[in-house]
């Protein structure tokens, strides 16, 4: 609490401005509060639902961008407790000490804020508290993974679970990923002990879920607000056959040739601009055509069931969607659906069959022959790092990366009672995830609150786009700095600025490139060498900003990410205690 009331002195002025929402100020209630969800996928790429490009069929989450809007330039924080943390509370991950997962609690002892990491100061309001006091209901269903590991067993402190921080109630899962087939599930504040019937996915037990709610809610005159955070399409890789079957033949082609048909279909539908340059592959992602026919057998398998893991919540959502159309509540429902960070990049070249997070240890020959164990209970499968790269087309790279592939996802918001002109545009303007919430607060005719029972709450850095919506020509973000693992950028207008850092040396060595994505929506080149000044200003802005929102020295990245099992294509160095 005393480091969250320090930053709060030293951020209060230059936070005034920031909490103006872009471009119209906040008035009265409207007349018939929305009801709000906020729908939040997990690890899939920029061009992985079909109204952005992908092959995959996903007719629900389609209706939502005919009937309302796409943001094409839309940033995340990488990855996803991070970017969770922004959407619910309106200021940076960094701000309310969610710079990475909680799952590395026990390595962060590098950074001198380590004591605080994971637990979302208690003077950082949050949406649900915000709407709750505006009179709304609240529920999270799904995905929480805010949890300090601390307080994860039985047992243990509750103080920053959902109920804690604002939901009237919580059905879901408290970790990063979870069994598809087996999750481990939450009620309230405990452990639910079960048996999973034949044919149980959890994506359905979720939708299921929150169909209920809002059947239940019906008639009682109070807005609700839900965030539904499915596991989809994190790893494991879980779905039945019957969804994965009809992609086999699609994916038998390869991430190569996928990665170009979706390159085309995007610049056809407008989602890219026609001047898009596609980046070359990473150097050390394998071309298609380089690997052997057991390879290539079981590789497109993995991407089928990922295809088929998706299209199957695509159909939990149609029956969210329908639940409001039955209920009378779907125009006066504002949904925004998200994803928190760029495809998955972790499996490496060799994806992972039966255990997340652990070396393959089995020959593509053995694999495929348990290839139809693939995306069954038998297995907890990730995908080979390429098919990421095909994921986040026509971006460099992938989750966890400081480049556009890591950061930028789809973002759809749907809301018939909002008064949006052009319904099935695309929206070009900048909205990061911080602006989430304001906006959102906004519609409902509050904001977040400056003092809640007399204490100060941390400022808000987000800024309402509500007039984005209704006004296609309104301003929008104009800058955001970005941080993960060492690795850092900062947009400002059209130039973005990206440093990758090696492990162990001074940041003042980082080498900086410099895009700018008004002519170069992929960052496919580098235009640092042209506009050193640029550069220079860009790294200085980094450095501002970072004060204003942060306040505290850039720790080296931990060794999680530095030691030999990288993620960041560095050669490995020797991390004091690995």
């Amino acid at each position: 609490m005393n480091l969250s009331r320090r930053h709060f002195t030293r951020s209060l002025l230059a936070a005034t401005a920031l909490a103006c929402p872009m471009g119209v100020r906040l008035g009265a209630a409207p007349a018939q509060r929305p009801n709000i969800i906020t729908i939040v996928l997990d690890d899939m790429g920029y061009s992985d639902i079909g109204y952005f490009g992908a092959e995959i069929r996903t007719p629900a989450i389609d209706s939502l961008a005919r009937g309302g809007l796409r943001f094409a330039h839309f940033d995340t924080k990488a990855v996803c407790a991070s970017t969770r943390a922004a959407l619910l509370t309106g200021r940076n991950s960094h701000t309310v000490n969610m710079p990475d997962v909680p799952d590395l609690t026990g390595v962060m002892g590098k950074d001198p804020a380590a004591a605080q990491l994971f637990r979302i100061p208690d003077n950082a309001q949050t949406l649900a508290q915000a709407l709750k006091r505006h009179g709304y209901a609240t529920w999270a269903v799904g995905k929480w993974h805010l949890i300090p590991m601390a307080e994860l067993g039985a047992g243990t402190p509750r103080d920053h679970w959902p109920l804690q921080r604002g939901f009237d109630s919580f059905y879901g899962f408290p970790r990063g990923w979870t069994d598809q087939y087996r999750p481990e599930i939450v009620q309230g504040n405990d452990y639910v002990k079960r048996d999973f019937p034949e044919g149980y996915h959890l994506s359905a037990d979720l939708a299921d879920h929150a169909v209920d709610l809002i059947a239940h809610h019906q008639g009682k005159g109070q807005p609700f607000y839900m965030n539904l955070a499915f596991g989809t399409a994190h790893a494991p890789l879980q779905v039945p056959r019957e969804f994965s079957k009809p992609y086999d033949a699609i994916y038998a082609k390869g991430w190569d040739a996928i990665r170009e048909e979706r390159f085309a279909r995007m610049k056809k539908m407008g989602i890219i601009p026609q001047n898009t340059l596609l980046p070359p592959r990473a150097e050390r992602d394998r071309a298609w055509s380089s690997l052997n026919d057991d390879e290539k057998a079981v590789f497109a398998r993995y991407m089928a069931v990922y295809a088929g893991f998706i299209e199957h919540c695509d159909r939990q959502i149609g029956r969210v969607l329908e639940a409001l159309r039955k209920t009378g509540q779907m125009d006066n429902t504002l949904i925004v659906l998200l994803t928190d960070n760029g495809a998955a990049s972790e499996a490496g070249q060799k994806g992972e069959f039966d255990g997340l997070y652990k070396p393959n240890t089995l020959t593509p020959a053995q694999q495929r022959a348990r290839i139809d164990e693939i995306g069954t209970g038998k297995t907890q499968a990730e995908y080979p790092r390429p098919w990421a790269y095909a994921g986040t087309t026509p971006l460099r790279r992938y989750k966890l990366w400081p480049y556009s592939g890591g950061t930028r996802t789809p973002m759809i918001m749907h809301w018939p009672a909002g008064h949006v002109p052009d319904a099935g545009a695309i929206r070009r303007q900048f909205v990061d995830v911080v602006d989430i919430a304001p906006t959102l607060l906004e519609a409902a005719g509050t904001s977040f609150d400056a003092s809640v029972d007399g204490v100060a709450q941390i400022p808000v850095a987000g800024r309402s786009f509500l007039s984005v919506l209704r006004q296609p020509q309104a301003p929008g973000r104009q800058t955001q700095y970005f941080e993960l693992r060492g690795n850092r950028a900062i947009t400002d207008g059209p130039w973005r600025a990206i440093a990758m850092h090696d492990c162990g040396t001074p940041y003042a060595q980082d080498k900086w490139q410099l895009f700018n994505l008004e002519q170069d929506f992929s960052e496919h080149t580098d235009l640092a060498a042209r506009y050193p000044a640029q550069v220079a200003r860009l790294k200085a802005l980094w450095d501002s900003e970072w004060q204003r929102h942060v306040g505290r020295p850039l720790p080296q990245p931990v060794a999680f990410s530095c030691g030999p099992r990288d993620l960041f294509d560095r050669a490995p160095v020797s991390i004091q205690g690995d």
